[in-house]
């Protein structure tokens, strides 16, 4: 595909989550959450490991005690990827995961208590260069939040953040991301972008409670690329009532719907109707499923006629016509003919070898 948009990023500090850093110009990162029980060490490692098999970049881990602090320590010791440990009111859960490796602390200054204990978890923070993200959610808002203000707003969203904020600026701790997240795509958005004009922090971007996998996903896709269409956003979570590793394929796919990130197959489909030659869902359906375990950017088109196919396989590095039989594109040239029987087994061939190719290139 030869056009491009280019969007102009907004300018934020960067901060460093592990290996992956945050802001900056640098790429926009996809995280999840394990949805395991924490201290079921052998069964939250098989997610993290399963979600970072799927791209994703960061993954958060609740960590509501101090048992499973303990428990978060053996899983930090077996996991490669960059971990957040997700931690509301207890300074010592903080200052323990602290201690046993934690990538950054979502933990939100105001809700620890006394100065001392906030001060004691900022100071390590700082000690082990370690990130904070300061985490704004509408169904949590302070009691004199939803006093001042009825329900949940923008402003009220906004006004919590910049009391975490507060707090960590007088601390003289600059390293924090922060998130504004609503279950409302259009409160979620107005927040952001207030947000985003006051501080030059990175943004972690999420619709909260979005739903299950189809409406969840549509939220996330309207919301996450309002923002990351005006250049807003750092790095991002896809919140869904499925399977994590759902969040992380939605993720990517929102990503590389505004050309912003390549991970994984993008296959180019058309709805297919009455003209089609082969059954373009089933072919479809069978090549995500083959093709999910790739990770590298590939366009892929398959179309069931010659109205639109021809033009969308020249664009593609794999693709395919409906005909009798099916003409199979490589490299946007037709290259050979293949029947509806052979077709999925011959698309996977194809994109399979031409990944090797890239690797033996390399």
């Amino acid at each position: 595909m030869s056009f491009r948009h280019a969007i102009e990023r907004r300018p934020s500090r960067r901060i460093q989550v592990g290996s992956v850093p945050v802001g900056g110009g640098a790429p926009i990162s996809v995280q999840s959450m394990t949805n395991t029980e924490t201290c079921d060490v052998e069964a939250t490692v098989a997610q993290v490991d399963a979600l970072a098999a799927a791209g994703a970049d960061i993954v958060r881990v609740s960590v509501p005690s101090l048992e499973a602090a303990e428990a978060f320590g053996k899983i930090r010791a077996r996991v490669g990827v960059p971990l957040v440990a997700d931690i509301h009111f207890d300074h010592r859960i903080a200052l323990r995961v602290a201690e046993l490796g934690v990538d950054c602390l979502r933990i939100n200054p105001g809700n620890i208590g006394r100065e001392e204990r906030v001060r004691a978890v900022v100071d390590a923070a700082r000690d082990r260069g370690i990130p904070i993200r300061i985490g704004v959610n509408a169904g949590s808002l302070e009691k004199d939040l939803q006093k001042k203000y009825g329900e949940p707003t923008p402003d009220a969203l906004v006004e919590s953040a910049l009391r975490h904020i507060e707090i960590l600026d007088r601390l003289h701790f600059p390293d924090f991301k922060v998130s504004l997240k609503a279950s409302d795509v259009f409160m979620t958005v107005t927040a952001y972008r207030k947000l985003a004009k006051m501080i030059e922090q990175p943004l972690h971007l999420g619709i909260t409670e979005a739903g299950g996998i189809r409406s969840g996903a549509v939220k996330s896709a309207i919301g996450l690329g309002m923002l990351l269409a005006e250049g807003i956003g750092d790095t991002i979570r896809v919140s869904l009532a499925a399977d994590p590793v759902e969040e992380v394929k939605v993720g990517f796919d929102i990503l590389k719907s505004l050309h912003i990130r390549s991970k994984g197959i993008n296959l180019i489909a058309c709805p297919s109707c009455s003209r089609q030659q082969f059954d373009v869902i089933k072919v479809v359906n069978e090549l995500e499923s083959r093709l999910e375990d790739i990770l590298e950017p590939m366009d892929v088109a398959v179309i069931g006629c010659v109205v639109n196919g021809p033009g969308e396989a020249r664009e593609a590095m794999v693709g395919v016509t409906g005909g009798t039989p099916n003409l199979v594109y490589l490299g946007g040239s037709p290259h050979h003919k293949v029947d509806d029987a052979e077709l999925v087994d011959e698309l996977e061939r194809m994109v399979r070898a031409e990944v090797a190719r890239r690797h033996g290139a390399e």
